[in-house]
């Protein structure tokens, strides 16, 4: 029994660093690891895995706030689009064929990758406010590992709000993690660098899964004995993750995500063929 709980803390660390790290949530791994690993019921692997996404946004946002890496008032607009789209997933569960999606996100996760490699070095970018970003003051700075402060404008917030709809979409009818879509839009469509994207999608993630985490406590689906293990290793390597951020340049960080979002996109075409 205690090889179980420190083989599991030692996983959710590592879980941990890399949802910090990407701003994905460490949900979406730590999830498999339960399931095949140590063949936990997927409710309680998915409730434990809420808890954990909590830990993860709670043990990162207060260290990111202080560093001016969150941008918290897009994150808070954004959560409008994500909210909805989560509703209208769980809504239309079991009327949509969920087996289609799964391919479809597929492609779209894999698409993205390309352009997430091959754009402009964030600092080099040169973009101008759109009419929402200027009027609702969504611009913002961050200070970059080299100690200086950067700042940036925000484009492309209509299409940014749809990818965040069609994030939560995916969340409520799937029961994934939106991080992954949350950090495309942010980088790929709005064009907010990748520190701030992946920083800004772990305190939004965290928002949403404290709302989910309710109905999973009322239902009975969170295991206190898994979970907690679960959270203290995702809240330990969340603080490991923001020490290694302030270190990783942008361009690192798009490569590490790149190889992350492949191996989503294969997982997700897995699922869709039953194979997981």
């Amino acid at each position: 029994m205690l090889t179980f709980y420190i083989s599991l803390i030692i996983l959710a660390i590592v879980a941990g660093i890399i949802g910090s790290l990407l701003g994905i949530g460490g949900g979406i791994i730590i999830i498999p690891i339960l399931i095949f690993l140590y063949h936990i019921n997927i409710k309680e692997a998915i409730g434990a895995s809420i808890i954990s996404v909590i830990a993860t946004s709670s043990g990162a946002a207060s260290v990111y706030l202080k560093d001016k890496l969150i941008n918290l008032k897009t994150g808070m607009f954004l959560e409008i689009a994500t909210t909805t789209g989560a509703i209208s997933g769980a809504t239309l569960l079991g009327i949509i064929n969920p087996i289609a999606l799964f391919y479809i996100f597929a492609v779209v996760l894999i698409l993205s990758i390309y352009p997430m490699l091959f754009k402009k070095e964030d600092k080099e970018k040169k973009v101008k406010n759109d009419y929402l970003a200027e009027k609702l003051e969504l611009s913002s700075s961050y200070i970059d590992n080299d100690g200086v402060e950067y700042k940036y404008n925000i484009n492309n917030t209509p299409y940014g709000l749809i990818m965040m709809y069609i994030a939560g979409f995916a969340s409520g009818l799937l029961g994934i993690g939106s991080g992954v879509f949350k950090v495309i839009a942010m980088d790929n469509i709005m064009n907010i660098p990748m520190k701030v994207s992946t920083t800004t999608s772990n305190f939004m993630i965290g928002v949403t899964a404290l709302a989910s985490s309710v109905i999973y406590l009322i239902k009975g689906y969170i295991n206190p004995y898994l979970a907690l293990p679960v959270m203290a290793g995702i809240f330990l390597g969340s603080l490991i993750g923001t020490k290694l951020l302030r270190r990783t340049s942008n361009n690192r960080l798009k490569i590490i995500f790149s190889i992350i979002l492949f191996i989503i996109a294969i997982e997700m075409i897995l699922r869709g063929a039953g194979l997981l």
